[in-house]
This record gives C-alpha cells, sequence and structure tokens, in this order.
C-alpha cells in the first residue's frame, strides 16, 4: 500500500506516519490508558527520550527521500540496521557474540544487500528520468546518505535504550507502544502544511469502491486506511517482541519482514528475479537458521526420532 502512494505521490510520507500514529494513539488512549486514568509504569520521563529518538528517525528517514536519495537505496541502507545494532551493542552494553551469531548476521546483511542492489539496478535501468550532474545535486546526494547513516544509528541507540528500559521497569509494551505514539503526534504540526496538502491532493484522486461493503472514496484514502491497520499490527507486534527478546533479535526479525516486503513488490511488480535474488534469498535463509541455531533444537529431537522402537 505504501508502494502505491509513494509512486502516485512522492513526497506522502508525512501524511502517512501521521496517519499511523494516529490510529496508535487513539486506540491507546482508550484501552491502554483509559482515558487518561492509568499511571504509566515507566517514569515518563524516559519516554520522552524515546519519543525524541523516534521522531528523530522517523524525520530524517522522510527527510533523506527528498535529498536525491532514492528508494532502492534507501532500502539498502536500512539492511544495515542488524550490523549497527550489533555495534552499539558490543560498545554501549559491551556484549560479545559467538563466532556464529557474527557469521549470520554478516550472511542475512550480505543477502539483503544483494537483492536490494539487484533491486535497484532493475528500477534504474527501466527508468526513463535522465540522471542530472553537477556539484549541487551531489552535494545533496552526500547530505542524504549522511542522513541515512545517521538515522541507522540513532535507530540502533533506540533499540538498546529501549531493552535497557524493559530491563529496569519491567515488560510494558502495551505502554510503550502507545505514549511512543501519542507523545510523537504535536511533532506533526511542523508538517502541518505538507499533510493538509496531501490530504487534498488523496481526496483528489480517482474514486473506488470497497469490496464487500460497497463504500465508495477515492482510492488514496483506501490504500492509506490499509496501510494504517497492517503497520498497527506490525509495530504492536514488534512493540511486544521488544518486552520478549533482545534488541539485536528485534531487530533480526524487523529486518526479516523488509525483506519479505522486498520480495514481495519484486513478484507484485513483475520484477525479473535473478540468480542474484536467489543467492541473497539463500544468505537471509541460512544466516538466519544460524542465529536461531535451529539445530541445536533439531539435534535433540532427531536423536530421539531415531532411537524410537521400530514396528514390526
Amino acid at each position: 500500500f505504501l508502494l502505491h502512494a509513494c509512486r502516485s505521490f512522492p513526497g506522502c510520507g508525512n501524511i502517512v506516519t501521521f496517519s499511523q500514529f494516529l490510529f496508535i494513539a487513539a486506540e491507546g488512549f482508550i484501552f491502554e490508558a483509559n482515558f487518561g486514568r492509568k499511571r504509566p509504569a515507566i517514569p515518563i520521563r524516559n519516554y520522552f527520550i524515546m519519543v525524541a529518538m523516534f521522531f528523530t528517525v522517523s524525520v530524517v528517514n522522510n527527510c533523506a527521500l527528498d535529498l536525491q536519495i532514492s528508494m532502492p537505496l534507501h532500502m539498502i541502507f536500512r539492511s544495515g540496521s542488524l550490523i549497527a545494532n550489533m555495534a552499539l551493542g558490543i560498545i554501549i552494553l559491551k556484549k560479545r557474540y559467538s563466532v556464529y551469531k557474527y557469521t549470520s548476521i554478516a550472511l542475512v546483511s550480505l543477502g539483503i544487500f544483494t537483492c536490494t542492489v539487484m533491486s535497484a539496478k532493475q528500477v534504474a535501468s527501466d527508468s526513463s528520468l535522465n540522471e542530472e550532474e553537477g556539484l549541487q545535486v551531489f552535494f545533496w546526494w552526500l547530505l542524504g546518505i549522511a542522513a541515512l547513516t545517521f538515522a541507522l544509528l540513532m535507530s540502533a541507540r533506540m533499540g538498546i535504550f529501549q531493552e535497557t528500559l524493559y530491563k529496569q521497569f519491567g515488560k510494558h509494551s502495551k505502554e510503550a507502544l502507545f505514549y511512543n505514539h501519542a507523545l510523537l503526534l504535536p511533532g506533526f504540526l511542523l508538517f502541518a502544511p505538507n499533510i493538509y496538502n496531501h490530504a487534498v491532493l488523496f481526496s483528489q484522486s480517482e474514486l473506488f469502491q470497497v469490496p464487500v461493503i460497497g463504500l465508495t472514496l477515492p482510492i488514496m484514502w483506501f490504500y492509506l486506511l490499509m496501510n494504517v491497520i497492517t503497520q498497527y499490527v506490525c509495530v504492536r507486534g514488534v512493540f511486544i517482541l521488544t518486552t520478549e527478546c533482545t534488541s539485536l533479535t528485534v531487530t533480526l526479525v524487523v529486518t526479516l519482514r523488509k525483506f519479505v516486503s522486498l520480495i514481495f513488490s519484486i513478484f507484485y511488480f513483475r520484477n525479473t528475479f535473478t540468480a542474484w535474488h536467489w543467492f541473497g534469498t539463500a544468505f537471509v535463509f541460512v544466516g538466519t537458521l544460524m542465529y536461531t541455531e535451529v539445530w541445536n533444537s533439531l539435534g535433540p529431537f532427531l536423536a530421539r526420532w531415531r532411537k524410537r522402537p521400530k514396528k514390526e
């Protein structure tokens, strides 16, 4: 749904993000905060710190798309979140990982990087636009790369901060989901003109009749509604995951979700799935198995299966 919106109306990231935050905040205000009567288990000042990081990451990622950074290149940088999270975990939390963990993260990152680069080449080859030249364009591109790098490191730092909070105050995923989105809503006032302009553009899109219920509305609003619902399910799942797993494991799951989205977009838009894509997919699959150490669980199971009595 987001790909449809971005293709039809480039720069619509603010209205998409605002809609997601508004929906999650409204749902949390009713069912989690009990209309503001329930006190948070984690001190509110910690949520303000987390929200500042989250808002910074969201804004910088959206701004990068306006700084001569293409969507494929944007996805390539996001695929490096695993390495960034592991590096900050080693530096800040003084963590140490096994050789299997290092190898698995390297394989997953290499696999996603390979698939994304191949997709980026396809987009570039299919594009009819001429590449602009000049020092000014190159400067904005470099600024975009710097913005993506900063957002990548800030996102990893936010994950580690969440992990530390949950160890100190306990697991409160629904509460964190609400406050992380509700406290951010005033920040969207900075982008009110952009949000309003895209709301007008969305209203002018072609009409679409929603199946089953028969409601007719502009198709971009339908895409936005579907994106809000699916993102709510994803974001809530991620916040629950943060209370049960380490920051690195959460980052692995989120990265794999993005990888599946990339593969889906390749097939949905009928792009060529090359041998390099298969190599990348294999790297991701093997790296994930190595990280979860699935064979450690399969070993005892296979041993019991081999020792089971044979039927005469």
